[in-house]
Protein backbone atom coordinates (compact mmCIF):
# COMPACT_ATOMS: atom_id res chain seq x y z
CA UNK A 1 0.00 0.00 0.00
CA UNK A 2 1.07 3.51 -0.63
CA UNK A 3 1.72 5.92 2.12
CA UNK A 4 -0.77 8.18 0.88
CA UNK A 5 -3.36 5.93 0.79
CA UNK A 6 -1.88 4.86 4.47
CA UNK A 7 -2.14 8.45 5.61
CA UNK A 8 -5.43 8.69 4.43
CA UNK A 9 -6.13 5.89 6.28
CA UNK A 10 -4.82 6.84 9.89
CA UNK A 11 -6.76 9.82 8.93
CA UNK A 12 -9.90 8.79 8.83
CA UNK A 13 -9.74 6.11 11.81
CA UNK A 14 -8.77 9.40 13.51
CA UNK A 15 -11.44 11.48 12.55
CA UNK A 16 -14.03 8.54 13.43
CA UNK A 17 -12.42 8.12 16.57
CA UNK A 18 -12.87 11.52 16.96
CA UNK A 19 -16.85 11.76 15.97
CA UNK A 20 -16.84 8.71 18.40
CA UNK A 21 -16.04 10.61 21.20
CA UNK A 22 -18.05 13.67 20.59
CA UNK A 23 -21.44 11.06 20.17
CA UNK A 24 -20.32 9.67 23.70
CA UNK A 25 -20.25 12.65 25.22
CA UNK A 26 -23.15 14.04 23.77
CA UNK A 27 -24.82 10.47 24.62
CA UNK A 28 -23.86 10.62 28.32
CA UNK A 29 -25.22 14.32 28.30
CA UNK A 30 -28.55 13.62 26.94
CA UNK A 31 -31.34 14.67 29.47
CA UNK A 32 -32.70 12.22 31.22
CA UNK A 33 -35.49 10.24 31.41
CA UNK A 34 -35.41 8.45 28.01
CA UNK A 35 -38.48 6.74 26.83
CA UNK A 36 -37.58 4.24 24.38
CA UNK A 37 -39.35 6.34 21.29
CA UNK A 38 -37.14 9.41 21.62
CA UNK A 39 -36.08 9.94 18.26
CA UNK A 40 -32.82 12.36 18.89
CA UNK A 41 -31.72 9.69 20.92
CA UNK A 42 -32.15 6.72 19.35
CA UNK A 43 -30.73 8.73 16.40
CA UNK A 44 -27.43 9.30 18.42
CA UNK A 45 -27.40 5.42 19.17
CA UNK A 46 -26.93 4.97 15.50
CA UNK A 47 -24.89 7.15 14.71
CA UNK A 48 -23.01 5.79 17.19
CA UNK A 49 -23.32 2.58 15.84
CA UNK A 50 -22.36 3.46 12.18
CA UNK A 51 -18.92 5.38 13.63
CA UNK A 52 -17.99 1.56 14.80
CA UNK A 53 -18.98 -0.36 12.21
CA UNK A 54 -16.78 2.58 10.00
CA UNK A 55 -14.01 1.81 12.40
CA UNK A 56 -14.33 -1.84 11.98
CA UNK A 57 -14.39 -2.03 8.31
CA UNK A 58 -10.76 0.27 8.46
CA UNK A 59 -9.27 -2.68 10.78
CA UNK A 60 -10.84 -5.92 9.02
CA UNK A 61 -8.45 -8.01 6.61
CA UNK A 62 -10.06 -7.98 3.38
CA UNK A 63 -9.86 -11.50 1.55
CA UNK A 64 -9.57 -10.91 -2.53
CA UNK A 65 -10.12 -14.15 -4.16
CA UNK A 66 -7.54 -14.88 -7.03
CA UNK A 67 -7.45 -17.84 -9.26
CA UNK A 68 -5.32 -20.57 -9.10
CA UNK A 69 -5.00 -21.74 -12.31
CA UNK A 70 -3.44 -19.51 -15.38
CA UNK A 71 -6.62 -20.14 -17.66
CA UNK A 72 -9.28 -17.30 -17.63
CA UNK A 73 -12.19 -19.84 -17.64
CA UNK A 74 -11.43 -22.46 -15.26
CA UNK A 75 -12.63 -19.89 -12.35
CA UNK A 76 -11.46 -18.81 -9.29
CA UNK A 77 -10.90 -20.94 -6.09
CA UNK A 78 -11.73 -19.12 -2.65
CA UNK A 79 -10.51 -20.76 0.96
Amino acid sequence: MTNDVQELLVEAERCLREAQRLIAIEISSYPTPISGCDAQFNHLLAERARIGNGLAMLRREVFVPTPRTPSRHAGVESR
